[in-house]
């Protein structure tokens, strides 16, 4: 160990770990290019983002994100009584970097345009799941005082149902709502047969229910309109984020060759290619990418036993948008859909069908992005279709 040192945040933190560098640099350094020195340089740090992590690649460092997970099995090797410190955890960075980093990956070399991308649309992807947790606190409020809101709306997000809870947050005033009022709401959300379904749903809000105690009510009623003032909010928000992520996908060069694979919309596409990374050479072949995106199986061996198990340690937003991709490329690719139906026979459950079926389109996707080709129906499941006849 040739110093230890603790630096502040910011452009005079990372000055002073330069200066330090540059203090403790072998002499024989001074014969190299400055790019050739910087390349000698070797951190350990347990994030993959930051500004800290951006100045450390911008000066030709090379930079190893360490999973926490990895440095904590890796500190049990040492210890097992437990002890942790922020001192004791740099010393493990720089022994990991220092001996074993030939098993672990440098931070990517994406371009900004990928990073900016990778932003945006994961932003836009926690806006979605930030509603879907709103909209399920919605449910569970009515379901407690006014369930027949439930039985008349159907999507609790929609903008017919935000406009009509706004208006009437409890059963009293819901059951007052005229049939223009409701007719208009409908209208305004583009809903075919207003008049219709207009009547329906004054029927089942005027039908009797029981009810709770009236300062119950007024406090679930507040609830509903904080719920939905937020909820609509975010639908707002989700709009126009939607519009800044294709305007930075469509701008990427790699945009037609993701968008030309079967079931990727312009969101979709976006977040995984985010996820995924613009750079060429992170991915040593297909086998890489899946193991990334964490579509391969895991196989645990002991003995005479041994277990094909799924792989839960993954990228949570890669896994999702591949999850929905699978989904909707069963619509629009034959073959990814007689390959499920395939795994559906041999008795496979849905999910790890879907599953193995992404495990496929990650696979495709590589080659493509390799050869720089678009996505080819026969070409991409010609080995499946030859292997089945």
């Amino acid at each position: 160990m040739l110093a230890r040192k603790r630096f502040p945040e910011g452009l005079d933190g990372v000055t002073r770990l330069h200066a330090l560098i540059c203090e403790h640099a072998p002499s024989r350094w001074e014969l190299l290019e400055p790019d050739q020195a910087a390349a000698m340089v070797k951190v350990g740090i347990e994030t993959e983002r930051g500004p800290w992590v951006a100045a450390l690649v911008a000066a030709g460092y090379e930079v190893f994100p360490i999973n926490p997970m990895s440095v904590a099995r890796y500190r049990e090797r040492h210890s097992t009584s437990g002890a942790k410190s922020d001192t004791a955890d740099a010393h493990l960075l720089a022994e990991i970097v220092r001996l074993d980093r030939a098993h672990h990956r440098p931070v990517a070399g994406d371009s900004t345009q990928g990073e900016a991308i990778k932003l945006v649309a994961r932003a836009h992807q926690s806006l979605i799941w930030d509603r879907t947790r709103h909209v399920l606190r919605l449910r569970c409020a009515l379901r407690d005082f006014f369930p027949a809101a439930l039985v008349a709306f159907g999507d609790l997000d929609a903008v017919d149902t935000l406009e009509l809870l706004a208006k009437a947050p409890d059963p009293d005033r819901a059951a007052h709502l005229s049939r223009a009022t409701i007719t208009a709401a409908l209208t305004r959300a583009n809903r075919r047969g207003a008049q219709a379904k207009a009547i329906q749903v004054q029927t089942i809000l005027g039908a009797g229910e029981l009810r709770q105690p009236p300062l119950v009510q007024s406090a679930y009623a507040t609830i509903v309109s904080a719920e939905v003032a937020l909820i609509t909010s975010l639908n707002a928000q989700i709009q126009e984020l939607a519009v800044v992520v294709g305007a930075h996908f469509g701008r990427h060069p790699d945009a037609e060759i993701y968008t030309s694979q079967p079931g990727l919309g312009v969101i979709l596409a976006a977040r995984i290619l985010g996820e995924f990374g613009d750079d060429p050479h992170r991915y040593a072949d297909a086998k890489a990418r899946k193991n990334y995106a964490g579509t391969s199986p895991i196989t645990r061996a002991s003995g005479t036993r041994k277990v094909v198990l799924a792989r839960y340690a993954r990228n949570r937003r890669l896994g999702d948008a591949l999850q929905q991709w699978a989904f909707c490329c069963l619509r629009g690719s034959p073959g990814a859909r007689a390959y499920y139906k395939e795994l559906r026979e041999r008795r496979i459950g849905h999910q790890a069908a879907l599953r193995q079926v992404a495990n496929r389109l990650v696979g495709i996707l590589h080659g493509c992005l390799k050869t720089h080709t678009p996505y080819n129906e026969a070409v991409a499941w010609q080995h499946h279709n030859t292997a089945a006849a």
